[in-house]
C-alpha cells in the first residue's frame, strides 16, 4: 500500500506544481495521461508475466529457477519497452490532434508525452525488479524505494519548473530522473543485496558473466506470454475506452479537462491502497500455488478482498468529506476546484465494490489465469462505462462521465466477486504442478500421474 500511495504521490506532485502554473499546463499534462497509462499499462503487465512465475518458484522453494526467470525478464522487458518507446516517439506529434486538442496545448502536450516515451525501459525495469522483490516476500526495499522516488520527484519537479522554468517538461524530466536513480536502486537490491535472488548465489556466475542467461526460453517465453498478454490486451483495451473518454471530454474545454485529471489523482489516493492490497494477494496466491496448496489460496483471496473493500470504503468516506479541501491543494482555479469536488463526491459511492475487482483481479493473476477476468474488465469499461458517457455527456457534461464510472464501478465489482465465489480459479491441474515445483517434486507428481494412468 505504501509503494502504491507513493507512485501517486508522484502523479499528484506533478499536478500540484503544474496546477499553480495555470490551467493550460494542467490540462496540456491531462490530455495525454490516458495514453501514458496505457503504455505503463502495457510495461505492467509485461513484467507481470515474469513477476508471477518468480512468485510460483519461491513458493515451490526452487529460487534458482527464480533468478532465471528474473534475467531473462529484464532482457525481454528491454526489448519490448524499446519497441514502444519507437511507437510512442513516432505517434507523439500526432496524438494531441487526434484527441481533438486546442491548438494552445497541442506543442506541450507532444512534447511532455515524447519525454515519457524514451523513459519507458526504465520504467519497464523498475517494475520487473520492484515486482520480483514482492513476489520473493520483500515488501520492504519496494516501499522504502517508492517513498525515496517521491521525494527525488519533488526535488527535480522543483528545480526544473520554477528553477530554471521548464514548464510541463520540467515536470517530465523531474520524474525521469527520480525513475532512473530509483530503477538503479531497486536493480542493485534485487540483484545484489536481496538473500533471495542475488545473482551470486548462482556459483556458476562468479567470476564471469554468461550472457546466454539472459535469453528466454520458450517455456519461460510460453509462460509468460500467457500470463502477461491477457493482461496486456485488458490494459491496452481499457485505456483505448479511457482515451475514447479524453476525446468526449476534450470538446468541453479546459476547465473540465483539468477537473478531470485532478479528480483522477486525487481519487488514486483512495484507490491505491487497494492496488497494493492487490499486490500483497497476487504473492500470496501465487506462492500458494507454487506449493500447491489451493485451502490457502482461497483464504488469502477472500481475506485480501474483503480488507480491500473495508479499507476503500474508508478513503471514500474521506475523499466525499474533504472534495473541495483536496481539490485546492492541486489547482488555484476555482471553477476547476468547484467541478473537481462534485465529481469526486459521485465517484465516492463506487470505491468499496471497486475494490472488491481491484483485488479480485490480484487474485486472478496470482493463480495465472488472467483471461477471462481481463475479458472481464474489458466488457464492463467497454459496454458499460463508454456507452453510459455518450448518452449521459450531452445533458450532463463531466458530471455524466463520474455518473458513468461509477455505475461502471458497481457493477465491475459485483462481477469479479461472483466469480471469486466459484471456485474453477483455484483448481491446481497435475501439468500446473509439474511446472512449479522443484525437481525432486516434479519427479512424484510424474510417478503418481503414471500410477493414475494406469489405474
Amino acid at each position: 500500500m505504501v509503494a502504491q500511495i507513493s507512485s501517486v504521490a508522484m502523479q499528484i506532485i506533478d499536478a500540484a506544481m503544474l496546477g499553480h502554473l495555470g490551467t493550460r499546463e494542467s490540462a496540456t499534462v491531462g490530455l495525454v495521461s490516458t495514453t501514458i497509462w496505457l503504455f505503463g499499462g502495457l510495461c505492467s503487465a509485461f513484467a507481470a508475466g515474469f513477476s508471477v512465475q518468480v512468485a510460483h518458484y519461491v513458493g515451490a522453494e526452487d529460487l534458482r529457477e527464480a533468478r532465471n526467470i528474473i534475467r531473462q525478464g529484464i532482457f525481454s522487458g528491454l526489448l519490448f519497452s524499446l519497441l514502444l518507446t519507437l511507437i510512442g516517439v513516432i505517434i507523439a506529434p500526432f496524438l494531441p490532434i487526434w484527441l481533438g486538442a486546442d491548438e494552445e496545448i497541442r506543442a506541450g502536450a507532444s512534447e511532455y508525452f515524447t519525454i515519457v516515451a524514451v523513459a519507458l525501459p526504465v520504467l519497464e525495469i523498475y517494475m520487473l525488479a520492484a515486482g520480483s522483490l514482492r513476489c520473493s516476500g520483500n515488501i520492504k526495499v519496494p516501499s522504502l524505494l517508492g517513498a525515496l522516488m517521491c521525494v527525488l520527484d519533488v526535488m527535480f519537479n522543483y528545480l526544473f519548473i520554477f528553477v530554471f522554468h521548464m514548464g510541463t517538461a520540467g515536470a517530465a524530466y523531474g520524474t525521469f530522473l527520480a525513475y532512473i536513480i530509483t530503477m538503479a536502486l531497486m536493480l542493485y537490491f534485487m540483484s545484489v543485496r536481496d538473500d533471495q535472488l542475488r545473482f551470486a548465489l548462482d556459483t556458476e556466475l562468479i567470476g564471469r558473466w554468461d550472457w546466454k542467461r539472459y535469453l528466454p526460453s520458450k517455456q519461460t517465453l510460453q509462460k509468460a506470454l500467457t500470463i502477461g498478454s491477457p493482461i496486456s490486451l485488458e490494459r491496452g483495451v481499457m485505456c483505448g475506452a479511457q482515451i475514447a473518454i479524453t476525446a468526449i471530454i476534450a470538446p468541453l474545454g479546459s476547465v473540465a479537462i483539468a477537473a478531470n485529471t485532478f479528480g483522477i489523482n486525487i481519487e488514486s489516493l483512495c484507490y491505491m491502497p487497494g492496488y497494493g492490497i492487490a499486490e500483497a494477494s497476487t504473492t500470496l496466491v501465487g506462492q500458494s500455488l507454487g506449493a500447491r496448496r489451493k485451502d490457502l489460496m482461497r483464504s488469502f483471496a477472500w481475506i485480501s478482498v474483503g480488507l480491500g473493500m473495508a479499507v476503500m470504503a474508508v478513503m471514500g468516506i474521506l475523499m466525499g468529506v474533504f472534495a473541495p479541501e483536496l481539490m485546492q491543494m492541486v489547482s488555484t482555479d476555482a471553477a476547476v476546484v468547484k467541478l473537481g469536488s462534485e465529481v469526486l463526491r459521485i465517484e465516492a459511492w463506487a470505491e468499496p465494490m471497486f475494490a472488491a475487482s481491484i483485488v479480485a483481479y490480484g487474485v486472478f493473476v496470482g493463480s495465472g489465469k488472467t483471461l477471462v477476468p481481463s475479458l472481464m474488465n474489458l466488457g464492463s469499461i467497454w459496454v458499460v462505462r463508454l456507452t453510459l458517457s455518450l448518452i449521459l455527456v450531452p445533458t450532463m457534461g463531466l458530471h455524466g462521465i463520474w455518473i458513468a464510472m461509477c455505475i461502471e464501478l458497481c457493477w465491475r465489482g459485483a462481477t469479479f466477486l461472483f466469480r471469486l465465489s466459484r471456485r474453477g480459479w483455484s483448481n491446481i491441474s497435475m501439468e500446473e504442478a509439474k511446472n512449479n515445483t522443484t525437481q525432486t517434486e516434479k519427479n512424484q507428481l510424474i510417478k503418481a500421474d503414471t500410477i493414475y494412468e494406469n489405474y
